[in-house]
């Protein structure tokens, strides 16, 4: 490894060793021994460190926690529906573009107004809490998303929390969720034995004893529901409504808005009044009011279709570029990185900003001593937005971007795009995956990841250290350890190795769709790997895709493109991912997909649609199919039971549908399949 990547990596770990150690005087002793703007500009260094540099992570890094770090001092609760993280717009085209997606998803005309509860977004601590028959039951923490902590005696210490609802319209069982934290004015009197307001707040749901949390004078806005019964109402403003009815505070700056430009009339005037607001606030949560489009939208990913939060504008400040180091990722990307003099931007000290693209380099013409205006927008990387050409030195020279890969020394490459019919913008090692040094790594650490096998202890860091002290090479490696070897190094301690050793062990059992996700393999998402895993049913038939060559089982999947199946012909082409298959089908024990409920009223059907269908956009009639027990395919053979026609189909499609005696149905037979009332 590089010199100066050790010197990186040393001074990003005793960053890791002093936020560890301002974290235990907080969190376990009380008592905090650095004031809020040296912390939080520690904790600021730390994440602009792991964001420049891909081999930068650790387990301690607050890069790792949602909300807070789950605790051992509390139960831990699985959230019966999760709370997900909403998507971020920075500005108007954000929001156009939020805004389009949810209209062609509904198919409605471009002239229909959206209607928008604008929320401002509270910087404290999410919590949840249960009510059944209107009696509050239990509380818990936001956690991971998907498991928190039950916190319900600290919470029953808030007085904006009601014990029991009152008024009307109270569902049988209902999660309410919002936010907990402390005024500004309050923190002014605790400052001196926390951080900041938000760590406040953090800390004392943290308490073990639950009296001491009643000393601090927590606060709690309400703002959404999770897992509900029996809850009559329309609109997100009509749940507002009731959230104070029953005796929960709302947030008074609640607005009712439509159209993007009263969006962003709105986000100017409460960023405005943010000096005047007595409690911390990032933005504005944006989501749909009528609550029956928000359930047609549902969710992508691990955020609702029908929010976004919108982020208080940008920081911007004016730096020098000292030099470019470009940086080899997963796929073979080539991403430039701006080493630039270090300068405070909103509070946080900036001395990396990312250059996207050897297009963008040559499209704003960036050289190394250029001095550059560098943004950075709430939790997006800081990037260089613009060059001031009157500042450059007279000797300065075009920056050559490397036509070798600054890993392995291979060619690199600009891919054509069939579909655009452009080269693309980035530039890419042609090395096959593991064997180029950075690829490979970048690899084994997507293998390890939350997402994929999601090995408890084997993070980023030790991915790093292990492929320096040459334990790891390949993905198979990491169920194959010389844990005798790695008990004699620096820092593992028979505990530690008997931890990693178990949680290796516990992954060994792997589902199919998360085994496909860690291969790495590119243009293979999480969503796509669980579409092939429906399909090809099981791990064996995955296998000998290689070795039958037949990969036209994949051709009938809806959502997987000719640039999908092409990725994975390339990486069954590789000798060396197929010996790492080999290796890791000894090893693991890959479970089949869950069966999906057969109860549905299109179980076992397949469908397909051609032409444009009324008042319901292609992408929302998939969903009802699946959602029915249905199947969507992309081809018309023999395998298609209905073919569903709407405006202007294609004639090709209809022919072959015909010719195979195929069901051609109308959107409204496909309607009636489902008791929709045509509209």
């Amino acid at each position: 490894m590089k010199t100066s990547n050790l010197k990186i990596k040393k001074n990003y770990f005793e960053k890791i060793k002093k936020f560890q150690k301002y974290n235990e005087a907080y969190y376990n002793k009380s008592d905090p021994i650095v004031d809020d703007a040296i912390y939080d500009s520690l904790k600021n260094e730390i994440l602009e460190l792991e964001k420049t540099y891909s081999f930068l992570n650790s387990k301690e890094s607050p890069s790792n926690y949602v909300g807070y770090k789950p605790s051992k001092n509390f139960k831990k609760v699985k959230h019966k529906i999760p709370m997900l993280s909403l998507n971020n717009a920075f500005n108007k085209d954000d929001l156009i573009n939020f805004e389009k997606k949810i209209i062609n998803f509904l198919n409605f005309k471009n002239t229909f107004e959206i209607e928008y509860s604008a929320e401002p977004k509270i910087d404290g601590i999410s919590a949840s809490l249960f009510y059944k028959e209107g009696k509050f039951v239990h509380g818990i923490s936001r956690g991971d998303g998907v498991e928190g902590e039950d916190i319900t005696a600290n919470l029953s210490t808030i007085n904006d929390i009601p014990k029991i609802l009152k008024g009307k319209n109270i569902p049988t069982e209902i999660d309410i969720r919002g936010e907990v934290f402390i005024k500004n004015t309050d923190f002014e009197k605790l400052k001196e034995k926390f951080a900041n307001p938000r760590n406040a707040a953090s800390g004392s749901l943290r308490q073990k004893d639950p009296q001491k949390t009643k000393k601090i004078p927590l606060n709690f806005i309400a703002y959404t529901f999770g897992f509900s019964k029996n809850l009559n109402v329309k609109t997100q403003n009509d749940f507002l409504k009731n959230l104070k009815n029953w005796g929960f505070k709302i947030n008074k700056f609640n607005r009712i808005i439509k159209g993007v430009d009263d969006l962003i009339k709105t986000h100017s005037e409460i960023e405005d009044k943010r000096k005047e607001i007595d409690f911390d606030i990032d933005g504005i949560v944006y989501k749909i009011n009528d609550l029956v489009l928000q359930k047609r939208l549902g969710f992508i990913a691990n955020a609702p279709r029908w929010a976004i939060a919108h982020k208080f504008s940008s920081n911007k400040s004016i730096s020098e570029i000292l030099k470019i180091e470009i940086q080899v990722g997963r796929t073979g990307a080539l991403t430039p990185v701006a080493k630039i003099k270090p300068v405070n931007i909103g509070g946080v000290l900036v001395s990396n900003a990312t250059l996207h693209n050897e297009d963008e380099i040559e499209r704003k013409d960036i050289r190394i001593g250029d001095v550059v205006t560098v943004e950075r927008a709430g939790d997006v990387i800081p990037r260089v937005i613009s060059v001031n050409t009157k500042k450059r030195d007279i000797n300065s020279k075009k920056f050559d971007f490397p036509k070798k890969c600054p890993s392995c020394g291979s060619s690199t490459v600009k891919e054509y795009n069939k579909t655009t019919k452009k080269f693309d913008a980035v530039r890419r090692c042609i090395n096959d995956g593991y064997g180029c040094e950075k690829i490979a790594i970048e690899k084994i650490k997507h293998f390890v990841s939350k997402e994929a096998f999601n090995i408890d202890g084997f993070g980023k860091k030790i991915v790093e250290n292990f492929w320096t002290l040459k334990i790891i090479r390949y993905p198979q490696d990491i169920f194959n350890l010389d844990y005798q070897k790695i008990s004699n190094l620096e820092g593992w301690g028979k505990l530690s190795v008997s931890n990693l050793k178990y949680s290796i062990e516990q992954k060994k059992n792997i589902p199919f769709s998360k085994f496909i996700y860690a291969l790495g393999i590119r243009h293979i998402g999480q969503e796509n790997a669980k579409l092939i895993s429906k399909v090809l049913k099981n791990s064996e038939n995955f296998f000998n895709l290689g070795k039958k060559n037949n990969f036209n089982e994949l051709l009938n999947i809806d959502g997987i493109g000719d640039t999908q199946i092409k990725s994975i012909k390339e990486f069954f082409s590789s000798k060396k991912n197929l010996t790492v298959l080999s290796e890791l089908k000894k090893n693991l024990n890959i479970t089949s997909e869950k069966k999906i409920l057969k109860n549905g009223i299109l179980n076992e059907k397949t469908f397909m649609f051609t032409g444009k269908l009324i008042n319901i956009s292609r992408a929302e009639a998939k969903s009802l199919v699946e959602k029915n027990s249905g199947k969507i395919v992309s081809n018309v053979n023999n395998k298609l039971d209905y073919l569903i026609v709407g405006d202007k189909p294609t004639n090709r499609k209809l022919n072959e549908a015909k010719n195979l005696n195929i069901n051609i149905i109308s959107q409204i037979e496909f309607f009636k399949m489902l008791n929709i009332k045509d509209s």
